[in-house]
């Protein structure tokens, strides 16, 4: 997996303080997406073991750790995402973790990693549709809140429209 940047004192991906990884790889190619430049997952960076660990030490005086792109369940990614949020999760039991995603819930409802994320947005970015919610690019995404990590079924407790 490849990233284009991190940021690592973000007010504005989630709630409170987070650390922001933007990885690189998406399939979907939304007009008008603001982070264009990472949809080719060659771009970028190799998201090395030392990457890994550098943005995992950021997380510890924050809020928690959000995941944007590109697109971090693009299939080419997916295998990393899940070591990442098993390792922040490990190390920060009660940190949360946000994903951000172009495919829909229940495209994805099954995988692994959404036992190790907290909030995810879904959705591919729709310019013609506008939002004033927050944390949402496009009217059309939906922020579910999913339940704790621990025996949890991969089903939304709380999806807010």
């Amino acid at each position: 997996m490849n990233y284009d940047r991190y940021y690592t004192c973000d007010l504005v991906n989630g709630e409170g303080v987070r650390v922001t990884l933007f990885v690189t790889g998406c399939a979907h190619a939304c007009e008008g997406c603001h982070n264009r430049s990472t949809w080719d997952r060659k771009s970028g960076r190799p998201f090395t073991a030392q990457v890994r660990e550098a943005l995992l030490a950021h997380c510890a005086g924050h809020d928690g750790l959000s995941l944007s792109g590109g697109d971090p369940l693009l299939p080419a990614n997916r295998d990393e995402i899940l070591s990442l949020c098993r390792a922040f999760k490990q190390r920060y039991p009660g940190k949360s973790i946000w994903l951000w995603t172009g495919y829909d819930y229940e495209e994805v409802r099954e995988l692994e990693i959404l036992r190790f994320v907290d909030v995810l947005i879904d959705g591919r970015y729709r310019r013609d549709l506008p939002t004033s919610k927050p944390w949402r690019g496009s009217d059309n995404q939906r922020l579910f809140r999913l339940a704790p990590a621990r025996g949890r079924p991969l089903l939304p407790v709380t999806q807010l429209t």
